[in-house]
């Protein structure tokens, strides 16, 4: 049983309809909240306190996960249309077709060298791409590995799920390749993401654990109190402490550097929670499928701590 929080404000932010899809977001180098709608085809905007916008991508492209880029623009991953999008904070947009069709590309993310790296999930690559479209694929050592989510090491590497290969995968600036398999099978990994102590945080949507790897390979991994939560999204404030989205629980989650568990009920049923991420404001924003962005604010300012979770190598 999860322990409800009390300690939290969360309010939801209606900024499409509900068969939109808000998926993921980031903040943006203008201070706004950018979010892909996966199934409305666009782009979306939100100043924290203003009215939302949005920009029109092709219909059916699939927007998925989003990113900072290096140029001062937002970059962005078309699943359905094979195609990796920028738009800058104008709303100008443009867009990269992969050289092959069915790639589905995923997650997407600024490495050290100046370029975009992406997932291929249907290709068994990786994808590198500059801020003026040169594009460049690695392909994985493993097939049918269904690669998401990828974020940028403090080592100098990008670190990136294997979904289906129930591992977790990392490729340096030479295009080096290695993979570290998870203790618990058909784990499923999801989303990943780095945290200021140089280790990386990840979600098993499948085994409902969260896992830290260090960039030697040690893995440790972590049974949510709800196993059949369905975490998804996750991303590690600047104090360590990581949040989570619960997708099958209707909850965001957050872990606390001290190994302190809270869990947080969302407001409205059913909300489908994916993306997360701290907005411009400091606090944490997800993406609700359904339809909104939802805010998570600390009401006293700092995380409690809950119930402590055990770990298990």
């Amino acid at each position: 049983m999860t322990t409800p929080a009390t300690h939290v404000s969360i309010e939801e932010h209606p900024v499409a309809d509900a068969g939109a899809g808000p998926y993921a977001l980031t903040t943006g180098p203008d201070g706004a909240l950018w979010f892909t709608l996966v199934h409305g085809g666009r782009i979306g905007r939100l100043v924290p306190g203003e009215e939302p916008a949005s920009y029109p991508l092709d219909p059916g492209s699939g927007p998925t996960v989003i990113t900072p880029g290096p140029d001062g623009a937002l970059w962005f991953t078309e699943y359905r249309a094979d195609r990796i999008g920028r738009i800058t904070t104008g709303g100008s947009v443009d867009g990269f077709a992969l050289p092959a069709p069915g790639s589905g590309p995923f997650g997407i993310a600024a490495g050290p060298d100046g370029a975009l790296w992406f997932t291929e999930t249907a290709a068994d690559r990786i994808g590198r791409i500059t801020t003026d479209g040169h594009l460049t694929e690695f392909p994985l050592p493993v097939t049918g590995a269904f690669p998401s989510a990828i974020a940028a090491g403090g080592d100098g590497g990008m670190w990136f799920t294997l979904n289906q290969a129930n591992a977790i995968g990392r490729i340096g600036m030479d295009g080096a390749i290695t993979h570290h398999p998870l203790p618990t099978e058909a784990a499923g990994p999801v989303g990943i993401a780095a945290a200021p102590d140089g280790a990386l945080w990840f979600v098993e949507i499948a085994a409902g654990q969260l896992g830290r790897i260090t960039t030697d390979g040690h893995i440790t991994e972590f049974p949510l109190p709800d196993r059949a939560a369905r975490p998804h999204g996750v991303t590690v404030d600047s104090g360590g402490t990581v949040w989570f989205t619960e997708w099958g629980g209707n909850r965001v989650g957050a872990l606390t550097p001290g190994g302190a568990l809270t869990v947080h009920d969302l407001p409205t049923p059913g909300s489908e929670p994916h993306g997360i991420a701290v907005g411009p404001d400091g606090a944490l924003w997800t993406a609700l499928e359904t339809g909104a962005l939802a805010r998570v604010a600390p009401a006293d300012g700092a995380v409690r701590p809950g119930r402590p979770l055990s770990s298990h190598p």
